[in-house]
């Protein structure tokens, strides 16, 4: 009995000994292997990064490790100053070289995506220069709040801004483009690249009160406007008031 304990204790030291042989080894045939080779320095993700990350804020998430040039993917990112103005197109995950290739305008993200209208609703869809709309970072799924300035009734024609809607949800997202004169709408041309269509889901009269703000938006934009904004569940509305020179710098 006691022979046989001895053989399984010696047995299991020699395969611990095995291990660690075999790892050294290959970590020496890594060494090996690098060993005059030819090095390149790379961004790799050290930190997930998500979806939407703007390419000027991923110091953070990112630093600079040294791979065998014959690793380096095609495309690699030399210098974040590139990625200016840009977005993450996906998920980056930790390990992943930093790619060109996965950053795009914030325009073409923000046009993915189709969501279901919730029961009850309706769309209605209406376009706005990008600066009135987050910035571009809205997409199909998000949820937003509308901005609405318009004067108050005569005699007095106060020019009043208040959030007209909260929580609004968006079920789609397209670079904006506008009809031919002759109404064809097969011949439609694409706005300028800073203007993107929304549809949002809103009830009817909910429908009602946007439409018109954005028509006189469009027919009187010297008193007239609409901006939209970006919300998530932890939004504070609760501090929202009707806003007029009388109270703006309070």
């Amino acid at each position: 009995m006691k022979t046989r304990i001895i053989g399984a204790i010696a047995a299991l030291i020699l395969a611990v000994v095995g291990a660690f042989a075999l790892i050294t080894y290959v970590r020496g045939a890594d060494a090996r292997a690098a060993d005059g080779a030819e090095l390149a320095d790379v961004y790799i993700v050290q930190e997930s990064i998500p979806e939407g990350t703007a390419g000027d804020g991923l110091a953070e998430f990112v630093k600079v490790d040294s791979v065998p040039a014959r690793n380096v993917a095609e495309g690699t990112v030399t210098n974040l100053e590139d990625l200016a103005g840009l977005v993450a197109d996906a998920d980056l995950l930790p390990g992943e070289q930093l790619l060109e290739a996965r950053f795009i305008d914030p325009l073409e993200l923000a046009a993915r995506g189709d969501v279901p209208v919730p029961e009850g609703m309706q769309q209605v869809s209406f376009a706005l220069p990008v600066q009135r709309m987050a910035g571009g970072l809205v997409k199909a799924g998000s949820t937003v709040g509308i901005v609405v300035t318009a004067p108050t009734p005569a005699p007095s024609e106060v020019l009043d801004t208040r959030f007209e809607f909260h929580r609004v949800l968006v079920t789609d997202v397209t670079i904006g483009t506008t009809a031919s004169s002759g109404g064809d709408e097969s011949s439609s041309t694409p706005q300028s690249g800073n203007t993107l269509m929304f549809t949002v889901a809103l009830g009817t009269h909910d429908v009602e009160r946007l439409v018109w703000s954005l028509e006189h938006a469009e027919k009187k934009p010297d008193t007239y406007g609409v901006w939209v904004t970006l919300q998530n569940e932890a939004t504070d509305t609760s501090g929202a008031v009707m806003t007029n020179e009388s109270n703006v710098r309070q």
